[in-house]
C-alpha cells in the first residue's frame, strides 16, 4: 500500500496509507464521534473546507449509498483508522475509496485517530495537510482559512420541491442545506422553495411564503454580512426557524455575538438541556462556532449539557426560534424532530406553538 502522511500545522507527522484521490490537500482538521452515518457525514455541506476525521475505527463497511447523500461532498480530506474495501449492504453502489476518488478527496488510513483526537481536544482545532511527501515548509498550511464557504455550498438557483396537497409554502434559504430539512418539511405538508444564500429579503417577502427556514452551513457565521442583514429584515415579518448556521446568523441579525469553539461539537450523541421543559435531548451536531450566551438577544432556550454553550434561542416577539443542533438529524437521534411541528404550528397561526 502507498504511504501517505497527515501533517498537522503544529508539526506532528502521522504516517499512514493512501486511499481516495491521488492529490494533496490542506484543510481545517476536525473530528466527529459518529458511530454511524459516515455517508451523511461525507455529504454534509457544513464540512466545506475541512478535513474530516472519524473517531469510530472502521469506516466504509456499508459502502456508498447515493440515496443517503445529504448534499455535495465538499470536504477537503478524510482520515480514518481503517477503511473497509469489501462493503456488504444490498443498497451499496460502490466503495468508500471509489467515492472519494470520484469527488477528488484524498484520504489517509492506518493512523492513530485516538491520538490525533486527543491532540485536537487539548490544543483545539488545527490546520492539516494530507500529502504523499513530507513538506519542506508548513507556512501554507498554517495560513489556510475557510473562506467563502457558504457561497460554495449553496444552491446557485431556485429549486422548487413540490408537495402533494401542500397546505403551506416555505422558503428554505440554503447556506449549505442538508436534504433532510426539506424532507421533514414535505412530511408535514409544506411545499419548499430552496433559495440561494444571497436571495434578498424583499424577494422572499414577495414570494407568497408562509414561513422561512434558515439552513445549516459551513464557515464563520460573522463572514456573511449580507445574509445577516436579510435575516434581520425577515424576522418579525414571517415565522422563521433557523438550524445550525441559520441559528447563528439569526443571533447576529439581532445584535448577538458568535465565537469559535476550541474543537467544536460534531457527533450524534450531544446532550442538550431544554431549559423551559427541564429535560435533556440527545442530538446530532456539526459546528465549530457558537452563539455567545452573554448579551444574547431573545431568550436562551437550549444549552449544551457538557459545556453550557448556547444551543437554541426563542424569539417570541418575532415569531421565530432557532437550534444549534440538528433536529432533522440524518444520521442521528430523533429527539428534537418535533421542532418542525412547532414551526408548522407557527405558520398556521399559533404564535405560542412550542416543541
Amino acid at each position: 500500500m502507498k504511504t501517505r502522511y497527515l501533517v498537522l500545522s503544529s508539526g506532528e507527522v502521522f504516517e499512514g496509507y493512501a486511499f481516495g484521490a491521488e492529490c494533496d490537500a490542506v484543510g481545517e482538521l476536525v473530528f466527529t464521534t459518529n458511530m454511524c452515518g459516515y455517508i451523511e457525514t461525507l455529504t454534509d455541506p457544513s464540512y466545506a473546507g475541512q478535513i474530516i476525521m472519524q473517531t469510530f475505527p472502521l469506516i466504509g463497511n456499508c459502502g456508498i449509498i447515493p440515496q443517503d447523500f445529504e448534499g455535495d461532498c465538499l470536504a477537503r480530506g478524510y482520515v480514518v483508522r481503517e477503511a473497509c474495501d469489501a462493503p456488504s449492504n444490498f443498497r451499496s453502489e460502490g466503495t468508500l475509496d471509489a467515492f472519494l476518488k470520484s469527488r477528488g478527496v484524498p484520504g489517509v488510513m492506518g493512523v492513530d485517530t485516538r491520538e490525533i483526537t486527543r491532540i485536537l481536544r487539548d490544543r483545539g482545532v488545527v490546520n492539516a495537510l494530507i500529502c504523499d511527501a513530507k513538506p519542506a515548509s508548513l507556512d501554507d498550511v498554517r495560513a489556510y482559512a475557510v473562506r467563502g464557504a457558504v457561497a460554495a455550498a449553496s444552491t446557485k438557483r431556485r429549486v422548487d420541491i413540490p408537495c402533494e396537497n401542500a397546505r403551506l409554502r416555505v422558503a428554505l434559504l440554503d447556506y449549505g442545506a442538508k436534504r433532510n430539512i426539506a424532507r421533514e418539511l414535505l412530511r408535514r405538508g409544506c411545499a419548499v422553495a430552496q433559495l440561494p444564500h444571497d436571495t434578498p429579503a424583499e424577494a422572499v417577502l414577495a414570494g407568497g411564503f408562509d414561513g422561512v427556514m434558515l439552513s445549516n452551513g459551513p464557515g464563520d457565521p460573522a463572514e456573511n454580512a449580507f445574509e445577516i442583514e436579510q435575516i434581520r429584515l425577515l424576522m418579525g415579518k414571517l415565522p422563521v426557524f433557523g438550524i445550525c448556521l441559520g441559528h447563528q446568523l439569526m443571533a447576529l441579525a439581532q445584535g448577538g455575538r458568535t465565537k469559535k469553539l476550541k474543537f467544536g461539537h460534531r457527533g450524534a450523541n450531544q446532550p442538550v438541556r431544554d431549559l423551559k421543559r427541564n429535560h435533556t435531548l440527545i442530538t446530532s451536531q456539526n459546528h465549530g462556532y457558537a452563539v455567545e450566551n452573554e448579551g444574547l438577544p431573545g431568550g436562551l432556550r437550549y444549552v449544551n449539557a457538557n459545556d453550557g454553550t448556547c444551543e437554541g434561542v426563542d424569539y417570541p416577539a418575532l415569531n421565530a426560534f432557532s437550534a444549534q443542533f440538528h433536529p432533522e438529524a440524518c444520521a442521528g437521534p430523533q429527539d428534537a424532530v418535533s421542532m418542525f411541528d412547532r414551526f408548522v404550528a407557527m405558520m398556521e397561526g399559533n404564535a405560542n406553538a412550542d416543541a
